[in-house]
């Protein structure tokens, strides 16, 4: 129990050092750099990147250094046991140059590696909006929890004045003890209510503090600018961006492009293929660009000239190869029908994401534009809900109101203030997902 007391402490003492205050922007900015969500999808555009790098490399000449000794074991002749070598000594210092002249498959896949270069900064694109909503969300859902943290402290201070006045006007004989023990009863469930709003500011700093910050940290605050509204536009002005710049639709867009690439590229298996490969060095008996003495007149390296004396190891090689696909037992066949099956998923995912994103910003729409036709009426709710605590206040010091109507009084400006923070955070809320299902951030 001790060491669970410890650790709580622990986690709610705000760290060593000036306590900073951030803004949205800095917010946003700061979960950019240390999302781990960002970054992983960042690494998935760089492993795409590098993969869009060596399809192209693949299709380029290439240049291989082959070195190597085989050692055949003797047997009285130039050749030695095997002898399929040339010899019971063998050097290969060779330098290979190997190109693909006429090969479609390598060009596309330099086309859908870069598809999927694409697919992969539209995803990264994706992550970083939705980051950007959570990010929004948290920072309004602490600046809400602060605003009902006052709120709770007013109730709390209006409660202890109400009990004061009670107790006061009990030893003036002008009220009965059971007003005080109601007071005093308000009191303290408003005292609750307090640490129950204070536990929550410190649960939301909390979960912004992992989006925004390297370490967990409570040593921050918020610039609270909840009650600047910004507009929300026209439904036609949304459905247009949404349409246009939607993370989601790119991204599925961008997936079906590659699966259309990926059959042609399956098609191209049928054509056939040419290359051009070019050696040049050492293939001989004695490493030396020139052999010393005659060489023997057996072993297949010495035909046909039976002997020769100071042979020539230093020379080069071509060889032109045409490949021809004839017969696969059906394989080429079903990758090909594996990637059209392939592309028509992506067209059906990019069909349903239309969908889902034509209804997602019309409800989140609708609900920025209810959330932000109530702000006014909240607002005005909370004026009159502190005039109706006023003035029963007054009346119960003049005797014409009951300690239960000054109760239900302080508790109906309880639930004003506290709806109107949940109506500017709804707006708030609803307004960021407007804006990241339209791409605006």
């Amino acid at each position: 129990m001790k060491a669970s007391i410890i650790v709580l402490v622990l986690l709610s003492r705000p760290a060593w050092g000036q306590e900073i205050s951030i803004s949205l922007k800095e917010a946003l900015e700061r979960a950019r750099q240390y999302g781990a969500q960002i970054q992983s999808a960042n690494i998935s555009v760089q492993l795409a990147r590098e993969d869009r790098k060596q399809a192209v490399a693949a299709s380029l000449p290439s240049v291989n250094a082959l070195n190597q000794f085989i050692y055949t074991e003797g047997n009285g002749t130039a050749s030695g046991v095997f002898v399929a070598n040339d010899g019971i000594h063998v050097y290969n210092e060779q330098a290979i140059v190997h190109e693909e002249v006429f090969a479609f498959v390598r060009r596309g896949e330099i086309r859908v590696a870069r598809a999927a270069e694409a697919v992969a900064r539209a995803k990264a694109d994706v992550a970083a909006r939705g980051l950007n909503v959570t990010v929004i969300q948290d920072y309004y859902a602490l600046a809400a929890a602060q605003r009902k943290l006052e709120a709770a402290g007013q109730s709390r201070k209006e409660a202890g004045e109400f009990l004061d006045l009670t107790q006061k006007l009990e030893k003036g004989g002008e009220a009965a003890h059971a007003d005080v023990i109601k007071a005093m009863l308000q009191t303290r469930q408003r005292e609750r209510d307090w640490q129950d709003a204070q536990l929550a500011v410190d649960k939301a700093k909390t979960a912004l503090a992992v989006l925004v910050f390297p370490t967990l940290q409570q040593n921050f605050q918020i610039v609270d600018d909840m009650a600047n509204l910004p507009p929300l536009g026209s439904m036609e002005e949304v459905t247009g961006r949404a349409k246009q710049k939607n993370a989601d639709l790119l991204a599925a867009a961008a997936t079906n492009h590659e699966a259309k690439l990926s059959v042609n590229v399956a098609r191209y298996a049928y054509l056939p293929s040419f290359g051009l490969d070019f050696s040049y060095g050492i293939d001989a008996n004695q490493f030396a660009a020139t052999s010393g003495g005659a060489v023997p007149e057996s072993g297949r390296s010495t035909l046909p000239d039976y002997l020769v004396s100071n042979r020539r190891n230093l020379g080069y090689a071509a060889q032109a190869t045409l490949n021809i696909p004839v017969w696969s037992w059906g394989a080429i066949h079903s990758k090909v029908k594996q990637a059209e099956l392939r592309k028509q998923q992506t067209e059906l995912d990019l069909g349903m994401a239309r969908k889902q994103t034509d209804a997602a910003v019309l409800s989140a729409y609708q609900e920025a534009q209810t959330a932000l036709a109530q702000v006014a009426s909240l607002k005005e709710s909370v004026d009159l809900a502190e005039e109706s605590l006023r003035l029963t206040l007054l009346r119960y010091k003049a005797g014409e109101a009951t300690t239960l109507e000054v109760v239900d009084a302080q508790a109906a400006a309880i639930l004003a203030r506290n709806a109107n923070t949940d109506g500017l955070f709804r707006y708030r809320a609803a307004y960021a997902a407007v804006q990241q299902l339209t791409g605006n951030f």
